[in-house]
């Protein structure tokens, strides 16, 4: 609807169109996953890490699936904790595609650093700055999305990985994660343009179609006007939600996941073998201990500090996003 990401083009647009692109939907459908099932898979995979199980009250207070019960429900996926121990809890109308799988991972994300920081003082139990809430499911997606991991769990089935695919799978990924990027920015951008009175309430919406024409290269499908206003058809914007947290999120996701790769034996700089875009970091207790010191600290620490625990380095830095990428500029 947005055009944040530009997966639903991949199909056509893809660099080698007659090889199969990466997507275990109909498997999924085909093995009869439920919504559960796929939050199930996402819990174990934190437990694999030697990280913290969800408490048995989530799967009885969370909403998992649409209600049909004709409640009036934001079907937006979030994640919730309540400021008592061990209450945590996902909201989320989940359909059965691969799409939400990785969904189901990062919002269990959110969860795993509710329970890691749970033990702090109230002030201090939140993320080391938005971005890192955001970035931790995220980490484990990367591995998930994986074609070794999909077939492990046995969702990836006579899928031939050669190099014209594995183009094709970064392709797709790309069209996600890079794309993203300067959607996120546009976002702030015009919030920030408003709150600061450089964007007039008569040009609301032509001032958002000008950033996304010069940000993204996009351009609405029909005639826009003043009177529409397109932007708050965004979630984040209704809801007063800050969004330069995904733009973060996006950059440090793959600074966590590098680290994470390294300690779990995943990833060596300049191993044709072990490369960045093909770790998966599942049933790691290394790189789950190195994720979970990062996460405890909450914000008790600043961000710097927290990022260094895991990576070792104290700045945010796009570098390990395009080495994951490189495939696609050589």
């Amino acid at each position: 609807m947005w055009a944040q990401d530009w997966a639903g083009v991949a199909d056509i647009t893809s660099p080698f169109p007659d090889r199969q692109l990466l997507d275990v939907t109909e498997e999924m459908v085909r093995q009869g996953y439920t919504p559960i099932q796929m939050f199930e898979m996402g819990d174990e995979f934190f437990q694999s890490m030697n990280m913290t199980k969800v408490p048995a009250s989530f799967w009885e207070k969370s909403i998992l699936e649409k209600p049909d019960d004709g409640r009036d429900l934001v079907c937006h996926a979030s994640a919730w904790e309540f400021s008592k121990t061990d209450d945590v809890r996902i909201k989320q109308c989940t359909r059965v595609t691969m799409d939400q799988f990785f969904t189901a991972h990062h919002e269990l994300g959110h969860v795993q650093y509710f329970l890691q920081y749970q033990h702090l003082p109230s002030m201090y139990r939140d993320g080391a700055n938005p971005g890192f809430h955001e970035a931790v499911g995220d980490v484990l997606s990367l591995s998930v999305s994986t074609p070794k991991h999909l077939e492990k769990i046995g969702l990836l089935k006579d899928f031939v990985l050669d190099e014209e695919s594995k183009l094709n799978q970064f392709y797709g990924s790309a069209l996600n994660k890079l794309v993203f990027l300067p959607f996120a920015y546009t976002l702030d951008k015009y919030r920030w343009g408003i709150f600061r009175g450089e964007i007039k309430p008569e040009e609301y919406n032509c001032k958002f179609w000008e950033m996304r024409s010069m940000f993204s290269g996009v351009e609405p499908p029909v005639v826009r006007s003043e009177a529409d206003f397109d932007a708050p058809a965004k979630y984040h914007v209704s809801a007063d939600v800050e969004y330069l947290r995904y733009f973060v999120s996006f950059i440090i996701q793959f600074q966590f996941h590098r680290a994470a790769c390294e300690k779990a034996g995943e990833y060596v700089p300049g191993d044709p073998e072990k490369t960045l875009n093909d770790c998966d970091i599942y049933q790691s207790v290394e790189a789950g201990n190195a994720i979970k010191a990062m996460l405890e600290l909450g914000s008790s620490k600043p961000w710097p500090d927290a990022m260094e625990v895991l990576t070792g380095v104290r700045r945010m830095s796009a570098d390990a996003l395009i080495e994951y990428f490189q495939p696609l500029y050589d």
